[in-house]
């Protein structure tokens, strides 16, 4: 007697149906982000969903969640320095947080912040995590020895560049791109008020 060998189901866990819920709403924003949507992308039945989620808004305090700690990890992270190598860091994360190679986590970005101006609990979210980017920032430039209200307002314009840049198409505006992003990320993180720091190398 042949035995015919049936293909296993796809066998999706929590953090599955997640991640892929993160890949639709970057690329269709939050309204785009439908159970039955996601199942098919996933190519499995609305059952399945169901087994791990009470019902959408389930999944989408989930999303949050996970977007939540994500961004907190890695603000920390990349603004974590050794004494005397602030300025450097400085210059780090405005070069990581405004590169191209972010494209992908700003349409996140974007599609979160277009959600927080409709909902109240992804608005406090939203708000929490960039309270802690500008404060992790601000440290660095007061490690500097920038003064706390100038450290503050270099902060706040260090996100308003990184964020602003994300959403703009300027290469035909100047030549040299290369050197234009570095000249502003002078302007950013260079303080004549600040004691003479190492330089970032």
């Amino acid at each position: 007697m042949e035995k015919t060998s049936k293909k296993p189901r796809t066998q999706l866990d929590r953090q599955s149906w997640i991640t892929a819920a993160i890949e639709v709403m970057a690329e269709e924003g939050i309204a785009g982000l439908r159970v039955e949507v996601l199942a098919k992308r996933l190519k499995v039945t609305k059952g399945s969903f169901y087994w791990h989620f009470d019902d959408r808004r389930d999944l989408l305090m989930a999303i949050l969640q996970h977007w939540k700690e994500g961004r907190l990890c890695d603000i920390i992270k990349q603004t974590r320095a050794q004494p005397g190598k602030e300025l450097a860091q400085i210059y780090h994360v405005i070069d990581v947080y405004s590169a191209s190679r972010s494209r992908r986590g700003m349409m996140i970005e974007l599609a979160v912040r277009d959600w927080a101006r409709r909902d109240a609990e992804a608005a406090a979210i939203v708000a929490e995590v960039d309270d802690v980017r500008l404060r992790c920032a601000r440290d660095l430039f007061l490690a500097c020895g920038v003064p706390m209200e100038e450290a503050s307002s270099r902060c706040m314009l260090l996100y308003a560049y990184v964020f602003g840049v994300s959403l703009m198409i300027y290469e035909k505006f100047d030549s040299d791109v290369v050197r234009l992003k570095r000249d502003i990320a002078d302007l950013i993180a260079r303080s004549q008020s600040a004691r003479p720091p190492e330089a970032a190398t």
